[in-house]
């Protein structure tokens, strides 16, 4: 990085960064084994609680109806069922809450499609473990309606069909173990687009995508640990994601203000962390080990060059004009072990509002609310031809450890390894204004993205422009790329 951006990257810091989180300092949650460590709650059933039934099937359904808004209910140990049949579910009034005694199961039968069901605010499920339910694709098993405000604690919720769990506005998931659902542990989607302030805490979520969706409806990007849809400030801490059979993480389509911080995120088949035509985010103190190894190898054998990613940001950027708790992709402070490559900042040059290239079809960016105006002529000038484009821009990679080692990865043919920053050329629409290298060089000169103060370890290929530019560290250091200035390679300390 020549001396003028590299002050300028200190400034940009300086200028957009605010502090993520609430005012009070919150303790960093260190990311471990969930799963079958349930700390032993509910023993007995506190005092006023309403004592369910397990041997009598739908016992749960009827003491919530024939009980008032706010209500305790107890399980007790055993396995708790609902009727028989694929509509037989929990309708929680406001303010319910639901304890699960050490043992106490509810079992969907392969029968019931979700557990907990409809708009109730401020529900309570702790201590609980939740399965067998067979929700259909994109559908969850609890809150499958997106409620707004539900705190689900200390609970088990696996081998479901669909998601374990729907997301609303204000959820709180933590200490919970969701794993070895069909298609996501999380779906953080609500229709209507409300879902704000997202907690996601000391967490343990694995082997979510059984069904493998990617292969049995290819191109439908729904699957992984958590899919986040829309959702406007989120708060993901001190979980370990692993071997998901998709992307740990994946947060697609205007997502914006996630902080990332002090998870364990390794083994996922796809990328530790995919954000997708979203905003401004804050990635640190985490550690990713041994993703998209999966991914990576079916690619490369298919002889496609592209570099997939740990972390993925896929027309992903910064924007002040987004409010959020940083105005930047903020990416520092993390150590990145044997994964199939680092970090991809992508931008498609053909995917923006209206085009047809773009996967997300009915939606457009945060700063145009009518998708039809991304078109001829207007779109070839300012303001739409800056606001129809989601834009890799404002991403700053600083202050990380990258270590690398082929043999560990298992690579042998080159595409592995890599670090990269590059579009493609752009050729579709007729009427797109963003043809030829229009967006290869906005991405690479013109939108603020640098990595800087990182330090490599292992034999790391750069990328820059397009999949055919492979670069070496001095390359990717030296004119006209100039980045990575402070960084260290192998031990070797840099010349700032």
């Amino acid at each position: 990085m020549s001396p003028i951006r590299s002050i300028l990257a200190v400034v940009l810091l300086a200028a957009f960064v605010v502090p993520p989180g609430p005012a009070v300092a919150v303790a960093a949650v260190t990311p471990g084994p969930v799963c079958d460590r349930q700390p032993a709650l509910n023993v007995t059933a506190p005092a006023g609680a309403v004592t369910v039934d397990a041997a009598v099937p739908g016992d749960l359904y009827r003491r919530t109806q024939e009980s008032p808004p706010g209500t305790t209910f107890w399980l007790p140990p055993g396995t708790h069922k609902l009727a028989a049949d694929p509509f037989g579910q929990v309708i929680p009034k406001d303010g319910n809450v639901y304890l699960g005694a050490p043992g106490a199961v509810l079992d969907g039968q392969g029968i019931n499609r979700a557990a907990f069901t409809q708009q109730a605010k401020d529900v309570v499920i702790r201590g609980l473990t939740i399965q067998n339910f067979v929700a259909p694709q994109d559908q969850g098993v609890v809150n499958h309606d997106s409620g707004e405000h539900w705190i689900i604690e200390n609970t088990t919720v696996q081998n479901n069909k669909g998601a374990g769990i729907m997301a609303g506005a204000r959820q709180e998931v933590r200490n919970s173990c969701l794993r070895n659902n069909g298609q996501y542990g999380m779906n953080a989607y609500r229709a209507d687009s409300t879902i704000t302030a997202l907690i996601v805490e000391g967490n343990e979520i694995s082997g979510n995508n059984t069904d493998d969706w990617e292969t049995r409806s290819p191109g439908c990007g729904c699957s992984g640990g958590i899919k986040f849809w829309v959702v406007d400030k989120a708060d993901i801490r001190g979980n370990w994601i692993h071997h998901n059979h998709g992307a740990g993480l994946w947060a697609d389509t205007d997502n914006n203000d996630f902080l990332i911080e002090h998870n364990l995120i390794e083994d996922n088949e796809a990328e530790a962390l995919f954000y997708e035509i979203s905003y401004n985010l804050v990635f640190r103190d985490n550690v990713l080990r041994r993703n998209s190894l999966v991914a990576g190898k079916r690619r490369a054998e298919k002889g496609d060059n592209f570099p997939v990613a740990s972390v993925y940001l896929s027309e992903s950027g910064g924007e002040r004009r987004v409010p959020g708790r940083t105005y930047l992709i903020d990416i520092y402070d993390n150590v990145f072990e044997n994964n199939w490559s680092g970090i991809t900042a992508w931008e498609n040059a053909d995917r923006f509002c209206n085009s047809p290239a773009n996967t997300s079809i009915n939606t457009c960016t945060k700063l145009v609310a009518d998708r039809t105006q991304c078109s001829a002529p207007g779109i070839a000038s300012p303001p739409l031809y800056d606001d129809c484009r989601w834009k890799t821009q404002l991403v700053m990679v600083h202050d990380n450890t990258f270590r690398f080692d082929p043999a560990r990865v298992g690579c042998t043919n080159g595409h592995c390894g890599k670090m990269a920053l590059l579009s493609n050329w752009g050729t579709y629409p007729s009427w797109s204004p963003y043809q030829g290298k229009v967006i290869q060089d906005a991405i690479t000169h013109d939108q603020d993205n640098y990595w800087f103060s990182n330090a490599y370890h292992g034999p790391w290929k750069f990328v820059a422009g397009d999949t055919s530019r492979i670069l070496t560290a001095e390359q990717w250091q030296s004119t006209p790329w100039n980045q990575d200035n402070c960084a260290s390679f192998d031990g070797v300390m840099p010349h700032c």
